[in-house]
């Protein structure tokens, strides 16, 4: 006999909740034949809620017993909670695996070989340019967390704001193969500057802050991650310079 579920969510024609469809899909992926009731209005959602006493929707039932909605349902099978919950590196570790795969295909495409002199200032490069990205998606909150640690930001928020374009800049800039009097300088003061201060926040301070590298609303705790950024873009402007030497 299969094993069956009742599931009541929310689907009109303005509002589709998602949390519905994660729960019908993770009852089906458990084995569980799920009978549908879709709620396709306000006062319809309204009134199963009042029957029930249950604040929220979706409800899922098993064996004539209400399981509750997708955390619960998660719970019930014994699953942790959805979602990135904590401190996590999994947006850097994202970022910097792809990074990693663009320049080796940016640098087979150029010289039909995947290693030489320029791939790791490219990675550098593709790497600023992605963390620049994340960071300007939301401006206001980047900042809001660059200037509690950054000890220039603290001085002049508005470097706060700059900072990202600055990083990008340098990133497009070494991609491009600019000439290094026009990057390398750019890079290595916010690398400098920014190192000093994740150095001084975390290693002598000893506070504990999520960092901003990856945008406002990150949960990768400070420390080695932003200081590695921060010695990237040092290391891309002494390798500019060297580069423009040889």
């Amino acid at each position: 006999m299969s094993k069956q579920a009742i599931l009541h969510r929310m689907v009109t024609d303005q509002h589709i909740c998602p949390f519905g469809l994660r729960s019908k899909d993770l009852l089906e992926r458990q084995g569980y034949e799920v009978e549908d009731h879709k709620l396709s209005s306000r006062t319809e959602t309204d009134k199963f809620k009042e029957q029930h006493k249950v604040k929220t929707t979706p409800q899922t039932f098993i064996d004539d017993k209400r399981i509750g909605g997708y955390d619960d349902l998660r719970e019930f099978f014994g699953m942790d909670k959805a979602g990135q919950n904590g401190t996590t590196y999994t947006p850097v570790i994202a970022i910097f695996s792809i990074a990693a795969l663009m320049t080796l295909a940016i640098q087979f495409s150029a010289q039909a070989t995947f290693i030489s002199a320029r791939t790791l200032l490219l990675f550098i490069a593709v790497s600023m340019v992605m963390l620049a990205l994340q960071k300007l998606k939301d401006l206001f909150g980047f900042t809001n967390s660059f200037i509690t640690y950054d000890l220039l930001a603290m001085r002049n928020i508005r470097y706060g704001y700059l900072y990202p374009f600055l990083e990008a800049y340098a990133g497009i800039g070494m991609i491009a193969g600019m000439s290094a009097i026009w990057v390398a300088p750019i890079s290595l003061f916010i690398g400098s500057v920014g190192a000093i201060s994740v150095y001084k926040a975390v290693y002598i301070d000893k506070r504990e802050l999520k960092c901003a590298c990856v945008g406002g609303d990150s949960q990768v705790p400070l420390g080695f991650v932003s200081l590695s950024e921060n010695l990237f873009m040092i290391g891309g402007g002494l390798i500019m310079m060297l580069m423009q030497n040889t």
